[in-house]
């Protein structure tokens, strides 16, 4: 009977005597390095596009720097390119070592993923500049983009799953069933969301194949789950493997874990619905997804909870090691994320918060400071161990950017939240004889001050994030700056008895 250990990685130490595997560590540098590229990038058309809504002078007047163009780039960079490469990194880490197999197919299978998925990213990023897009609600790309996108994903469901089969470990750990619910369930998604007739193979123009409100209900399907699996499930998957490892400790439960994906998986796919309260989808079908939102706050703070008892007995690293601090705040605002999304789905609070921006600060809570957070931490993690080196070049900047980035991350969401339930207010808000009170041009007006607040929070993110690339760079290259140590606290001596 095969031993669960509910210790990531723990069969790296237990086999060091057996054979040695040589895990391909090359692909997962070149995904490592483009997570971090990206993920400047993403901010920082983030950052321009803020300020053109706080100042539109700023659209300079040209079509492809338009907020229209560049929002959408904004958007995909920081989702498929940011978060893509780092699912893309940690899970080929993974899988690897807790399966002590090295990637099936090969280090040229592997490389083809790698420079498949960048070629998409890029050629996304230019249907969107150029106004080369399907007419849906994220203003995805043109069919032969899907097409190339899916060859790809193919192809790394099919590495991610012969690895597994070849493992040398009887157990599957379970930050493995998260990385694969989350490769399984996006290509579905991706396949049917994207269904399109080309007009001719020759050109860039297709008819989507759902009209009306089942385009509308099949674009939700999609765009809640790439939340729910590509956003949730797969950097779940990083936080069942980092946070053990960082605070050297096993999974609070590892029961815990294994009912959390499974009511996670069952759940999160009904929820779609939700955001098409109010429109001509059937009332059933809204509460439908309204009840299932709800039903899910139970696996979500199930996760959460478990992410964090993890630190049981050595909470006092919190005080001494930077990035286990980011990766704990992480689950924090996952937890905080999941709580508010469920409460927004009830049909009585989404009639003030739908079309506001309080939905602009509820998903930047979950893409800041869980998606980017984690996603920080594992490139904390992983930069020293990828390219040998004793430790990161600074833990005091590690430090800088969590409170530069913090910060940021605050002054995001609390000026959309009090942004969002303003404008919902001024919207229905009626005067004595039964007229709308205001106007729209007056509550755009009435967003100015806090739209100048986001773009300065969205400037503070972005410093953190620079600060965690010159960090990067100088702990590859093998630089280590000299700094106080911490004292690590040791535990009190018992009493004698």
């Amino acid at each position: 009977m095969a031993v669960v250990s509910s210790m990531p990685g723990a069969a790296e130490h237990a086999s060091e005597d057996r054979e040695v595997i040589v895990y391909n560590e090359d692909v997962v540098r070149l995904f490592v390095i483009a997570t971090a590229f990206w993920g400047v990038a993403a901010i920082a058309v983030g950052v321009i596009i803020a300020l053109q809504l706080a100042f539109p002078v700023l659209n300079l007047g040209f079509e492809w720097t338009s907020f229209g163009r560049l929002r959408p780039v904004h958007t995909s960079a920081a989702i498929f390119a940011f978060g893509g490469n780092a699912l893309f990194a940690t899970s080929f880490y993974v899988v690897q070592r807790t399966c002590r197999a090295t990637l099936f197919g090969g280090p040229d299978v592997a490389r083809f993923i790698f420079w498949g998925y960048q070629a998409f990213i890029v050629m996304a990023a230019l249907g969107y500049v150029f106004g080369i897009t399907q007419s849906k609600e994220y203003a995805e790309p043109e069919w032969f983009v899907d097409l190339w996108l899916t060859i790809v994903w193919v192809v790394y469901l099919v590495v991610f799953v012969g690895t597994i089969m070849r493992r040398r470990e009887p157990h599957i750990y379970v930050a493995n069933w998260f990385y694969l619910a989350f490769i399984v369930t996006i290509a579905m998604l991706h396949v049917v969301n994207n269904l399109a007739v080309p007009v001719s193979f020759f050109g860039a123009k297709s008819y989507i194949a759902y009209a009306g409100v089942q385009d509308a209900l099949t674009q939700w399907w999609y765009g809640h789950n790439a939340v729910g699996f590509f956003l949730t499930a797969g950097f779940l998957g990083m936080m069942y493997y980092l946070i053990p490892k960082q605070a050297e400790r096993p999974v609070y439960s590892y029961r815990l874990s294994i009912v959390h994906f499974w009511s996670l998986i069952f759940l999160y796919i009904w929820a779609g619905p939700h955001h098409l309260h109010y429109t001509a989808l059937p009332d059933w079908a809204q509460t439908l997804g309204m009840t299932f939102s709800i039903m899910l706050w139970m696996p979500s703070w199930g996760g959460m909870i478990n992410g964090i008892m993890t630190l049981s007995g050595a909470w006092y690293k919190l005080r001494t090691d930077p990035v286990l601090r980011m990766l704990v705040t992480s689950v924090a605002f996952y937890g905080m994320a999941t709580f508010e999304g469920p409460l927004m789905s009830v049909k009585q609070v989404n009639a003030l918060s739908h079309y506001t921006d309080w939905t602009i600060g509820h998903v930047h809570s979950g893409a800041l400071g869980w998606v980017a957070f984690i996603s920080f931490g594992a490139l904390y993690f992983l930069v020293p161990r990828l390219w040998k080196r004793e430790r990161l070049y600074s833990l005091r900047l590690v430090s800088y950017h969590f409170w530069v980035s913090t910060i940021g991350i605050v002054l995001y969401i609390t000026s959309m939240w009090v942004s969002g339930i303003l404008q919902g207010l001024m919207w229905r808000s009626y005067d004595s004889l039964g007229f709308l009170q205001y106007s729209f041009v007056e509550t755009v007006e009435a967003m100015h001050p806090f739209y100048v607040v986001r773009a300065g929070g969205g400037i503070l993110f972005l410093i953190g994030s620079i600060i965690m690339i010159y960090n990067l760079v100088r702990t590859a290259r093998g630089d280590l700056r000299e700094e106080k140590a911490f004292v690590t606290p040791q535990a009190a001596a018992a009493p004698a008895e």
